[in-house]
């Protein structure tokens, strides 16, 4: 396993700052374009690191499939922002031509393989994908990625069971955010509720299991790398679980007509009034938190960290207006790739 050298680091930083400015770009969207999105909207404000972590580990070829709190991961993986905010706004130039929206982005060319606003069902695409990968044969690596609600799936039994005894070349990363939709983590589940980490649950198919600080590139990667070594060289899968906290609510409010759609802030604060636990996220946020550790060790100068969030505005922005320019489909359109 090779650790990031300094040019990887600098990488995985603008593309945090890219994923955080897409999905503020997007929240803001709301207020300053009302009606240009339609439907729920999900953001994944928070865990950055956790994606350009596991993203930085991939090789050319490998593939991955996400949840429906997608937006960052083929933005780390080289699709252009305005095809995705285009897709995001419904339009025609969007990554899928405006057919599927904010929760169904796929961009296969770039090893996306798609999403779903179904809960959980990437984990037996996933492991579907790493059949076919390891049958080919070329090596190929398969990052399955989910929340700690999809875990409770029974797809997700099923898939790690059955990759397990395949010894399939897939890595499994539940991103924890602490929250299924309103309900606690440690609400949700037994073995949270007994202080035991969700990756625990990598022992009933008899493949590792480890849990990981998902605010921290390095050690999501470095954790990421390791598994993905493992199952090239045929050792089947890992269960990574990384612990992050989503510092915007679960999703958009759908709300009256002619009324903006908006996020409420956070369940912590909406549901439960607990200010102090949001705060405390705040302050550990990983965007300012890696730029301050790589500052720190000469890695990047400070001028060239406010370099690239200028860098990172103005590309966003272009994203914004792309997407306010281009046409909606066509009418006639809408029957296009139906199948009966």
């Amino acid at each position: 396993m090779t650790e990031p050298d300094s040019s990887r680091l600098i990488w995985m930083y603008r593309q945090m700052l890219r994923i955080r400015e897409f999905e503020e770009r997007v929240k803001r969207s709301f207020g300053e374009h009302p009606g240009v999105i339609r439907g729920h909207t999900h953001l994944a404000d928070g865990a950055e690191a956790s994606i350009v972590g596991s993203v930085a580990a991939m090789r050319p070829g490998d593939q991955l499939l996400a949840t429906y709190r997608c937006h960052g991961y083929p933005l780390a993986l080289g699709t252009e922002p305005r095809v995705i905010m285009a897709e995001i706004y419904g339009r025609a130039d969007g990554l899928c031509g405006g057919y599927g929206g904010s929760m169904h982005l796929c961009d296969p060319g770039r090893g996306f393989l798609g999403t779903s606003g179904i809960v959980g069902q990437g984990i037996p695409h996933a492991t579907g994908a790493a059949y076919a990968a390891q049958i080919r044969g070329h090596g190929q690596v398969v990052l399955c990625f989910f929340g700690d609600g999809a875990s409770k799936q029974g797809a997700f039994a099923e898939s790690l069971n059955i990759a397990s005894l395949w010894k399939l070349p897939v890595v499994y990363v539940l991103e924890n955010n602490s929250y299924n939709v309103v309900t606690r983590v440690e609400q949700e589940d037994a073995n949270a509720a007994a202080g035991d980490a969700l990756s625990v649950k990598a022992r009933a198919f008899s493949m590792p299991g480890v849990t990981v600080d998902g605010k921290d590139p390095v050690a999501v990667h470095d954790a990421v790398a390791e598994a993905a070594a493992r199952a090239r060289e045929g050792g089947g899968p890992t269960l990574v679980e990384s612990l992050v906290y989503r510092l915007s609510a679960h999703g958009n409010i759908i709300a009256p007509p002619g009324v903006p759609l908006h996020f409420p802030e956070h369940e912590a604060i909406e549901v439960f009034g607990n200010l102090e636990e949001y705060e405390a996220a705040k302050r550990s946020d990983p965007v300012p938190a890696f730029r301050g550790r790589l500052v720190t060790q000469g890695v990047l100068p400070p001028e060239r960290a406010d370099q690239i969030g200028a860098e990172v505005r103005e590309e966003m922005q272009a994203a914004v207006d792309f997407a306010l320019a281009s046409p909606y489909p066509a009418a006639e359109a809408a029957v296009n790739y139906v199948y009966a």
